[in-house]
């Protein structure tokens, strides 16, 4: 059988993309068996970026005119976040609960006294309160149980949590090595552009992290310190829910104020006026010298931005993947402003 020999590149340039096809379809099959395991090496090299600069101070801390080697310094990070994270859960966490099965138990009576009250405002009457109540009672009553139902859960988890914090102290040590030998597999003259890139997320993503989690700080203590002088109650969960919430833009603050000021108003509408005076404050401090001092050098992402991300990482991968969504969506942002974003540099147009 004679083959044209001008038709060879071509039937080759098939067969290739031919086996191309099978090699990312099976590529994706493996990785769709092995999702939890990339799950949990994702979330441990995304911890590692951001915990690695911490850990290069922590090695210019001098002991007995000697740095404080990788090892050394990573092992005093992780001890510093064993140590903050047993002093929540001992002194923090069960104020919370307490005020979370005070609030659960206490609901059934207290919304039909805050709804006789709004029922009193004008055009309140309109409202069967009735049905508002039951509505309100069945809501609580389900998500409550869902978070008591669900610790159990989080606990078979454990292992997990053990897994990913052993990697991310294996990607901090080794994390230069496992960069190098990533760099490698891209052809030498492409890897600058890539090298500057993933320096950029990486400083982009460490920044807005810990940019978020200050804000996060501040309006927790600044609500714990306002619901406790008003003494409205369950200022300790209100409060903690308040720094919690501040991951999402607007909606997130709005919904736990809003939970707050009814819970001040079932008690009385000088207390909730006060709540409603302390949020406006905190909300004019927070963009006029907060957000643009600790958030001014972070990746600038619009609302619309942080809300489908953490609507896509919960459908994903639950709680952890809320908890990355964010910062991967940051770091996806850099990579499309430098390889997807076209600039228009013609004179006289808009950029």
């Amino acid at each position: 059988m004679h083959v044209d020999a001008a038709l060879l590149p071509e039937r080759r340039r098939v067969r290739g993309y031919i086996l191309f096809t099978f090699v990312l379809a099976g590529a994706l099959a493996l990785a769709w068996k092995l999702h939890h395991v990339l799950l949990i090496l994702y979330v441990s090299g995304l911890f590692a970026v951001v915990l690695t600069p911490i850990v290069k101070r922590l090695e210019k801390i001098r002991f007995r005119n000697r740095h404080a080697g990788k090892g050394t310094a990573t092992i005093l990070l992780f001890a510093g976040i064993f140590l903050a994270l047993t002093l929540f859960f001992w002194i923090g966490f069960p104020p919370v609960i307490r005020d979370f099965a005070s609030f659960v138990s206490d609901l059934p009576h207290r919304i039909p006294q805050a709804l006789a009250k709004v029922q009193r405002l004008p055009l309140a009457s309109k409202v069967d309160m009735s049905k508002v109540a039951a509505e309100a009672q069945n809501v609580v009553g389900a998500f409550a149980a869902y978070v008591f139902d669900a610790l159990p859960r989080w606990a078979t988890h454990l292992f997990d949590v053990l897994t990913g914090v052993i990697l991310c102290v294996y990607f901090i040590l080794e994390g230069e090595e496992v960069y190098q030998y990533f760099l490698s597999l891209w052809p030498i003259d492409k890897r600058t552009r890539l090298a500057n890139t993933l320096l950029t997320s990486e400083e982009r993503v460490s920044k807005w992290l810990f940019g978020q989690l200050t804000l996060m700080a501040a309006v927790a203590i600044y609500m714990l310190i306002v619901f406790g002088a008003l003494h409205v109650r369950y200022f300790v969960l209100l409060g903690i829910l308040m720094g919690i919430t501040n991951l999402i833009p607007v909606a997130g603050n709005l919904i736990t104020i809003t939970i707050a000021i009814m819970v001040a108003a079932s008690d009385s509408w000088t207390k909730a006026l006060g709540v409603v005076i302390a949020y406006v404050i905190y909300v004019q401090i927070e963009n006029a010298i907060l957000t643009p001092r600790i958030m001014k050098t972070s990746v600038d992402l619009m609302g619309i931005t942080v809300l489908v991300a953490l609507l896509c990482g919960t459908e994903i991968a639950g709680i952890v993947g809320a908890l990355v969504a964010v910062p991967t969506a940051a770091m996806v942002v850099v990579f499309a402003n430098e390889y997807l974003v076209q600039h228009d540099d013609a004179p006289g147009r808009v950029t």
